[in-house]
């Protein structure tokens, strides 16, 4: 499925088999899982992607051919970051999410939109076994970025989640197993999802833009809604930090300093390591987490986007070619 203008539905395209450069794998795709940051290419929200574009960076594969890494027919899995040049101050700080020459995986190389793809090898992740094919998929970008949102905000105990969609269903499962209180947000009439998050584990659910029944230690904002930023600086504690887990979101309204004050943290999340997937990989199967996921046969991958922008999904969608 291909993008040929923002803003535009992707259409079915017959295209070559992608060749592998040196480095690179040739895969055969099993299932591709449906972003967020997908949805944002699509509507233009993120606006320099290359066109045409196959997208599509929550990729599970096995490898047919290239690179020297990993034997043919290894399941692998290829996340957002699909390049870093491992040189740039950030790289070498550890920081290769923060990389100034980085390539993402859908947005400036070809996805997983499709029934092959090529990868560069040393971004591509070995997948833990006891995860299908289906439900390893939204480990590869809502499981990532979920993880790395939440270790950003530190040990909190009381754990706010706004927006209950594939990452938060991911993250909640793993707070609880930690051992952490979770309280989620979702729209005030949204009682599918409310319902959806104490069946995972949080002990309250409720209005996104309402007070939570008690203070927060930390908040994570997956919703891209700017207005939800005001709203969890008011939840949290003194010192606790919001962390806003998503690539785009509106803009933030106005708000009074004194929301801030209190030594309460502000930060976004940018992208993801391969160091977050080691972590988080090793970490999933102790849970266990059980993603939940809703699939499509690949030439439906509009109707899925769809589905997602209308905030219909349940868990994760996933193509399967």
């Amino acid at each position: 499925m291909v993008l040929e203008r923002q803003r535009e539905p992707l259409k079915p395209r017959e295209l070559p088999d992608p060749e592998p450069e040196p480095g690179q794998l040739l895969l055969e795709v099993a299932a591709c899982g449906v972003c967020r940051t997908d949805l944002h290419i699509v509507d233009g929200e993120l606006s320099k992607p290359k066109l045409p574009l196959v997208p599509g960076h929550q990729i599970v594969a096995r490898v047919l051919s290239g690179g020297e890494r990993f034997e043919p027919g290894r399941r692998v899995g290829v996340p957002w970051l699909g390049f870093a040049d491992g040189t740039c101050r950030y790289c070498r700080s550890g920081r290769e999410n923060l990389c100034d020459s980085a390539r993402f995986t859908g947005y400036d190389i070809d996805g997983g939109y499709a029934e092959r793809a090529v990868a560069d090898e040393r971004f591509c992740i070995p997948l833990p076994e006891g995860f299908e094919d289906l439900h390893a998929a939204p480990l590869l970008c809502a499981g990532l970025i979920g993880h790395r949102t939440m270790r950003l905000a530190g040990d909190a105990d009381r754990l706010g989640i706004y927006g209950f969609g594939a990452a938060a269903h991911i993250v909640c499962q793993v707070a609880v197993h930690q051992g952490r209180r979770v309280f989620a947000f979702t729209r005030s009439n949204d009682e599918a999802s409310q319902a959806f998050a104490r069946e995972l584990g949080a002990e309250w659910a409720g209005d996104a833009l309402g007070p939570p029944p008690e203070e927060l230690d930390g908040a994570l904002i997956f919703a891209p809604a700017g207005e939800l930023v005001p709203a969890a600086l008011r939840a949290v504690a003194k010192g606790g930090t919001v962390v806003c887990g998503g690539i785009h979101m509106s803009d933030i309204p106005s708000m009074p300093y004194e929301l801030l004050w209190g030594e309460r943290v502000l930060r976004s999340v940018a992208n993801l390591t391969r160091a977050d997937a080691e972590e988080f990989l090793s970490i999933a199967p102790r849970v266990p987490v059980r993603t939940q996921v809703e699939t499509f046969p690949l030439e439906r991958a509009n109707e899925a986007l769809d589905r997602l922008r209308g905030g219909q999904l349940r868990g994760s969608a996933v193509l399967v070619p």
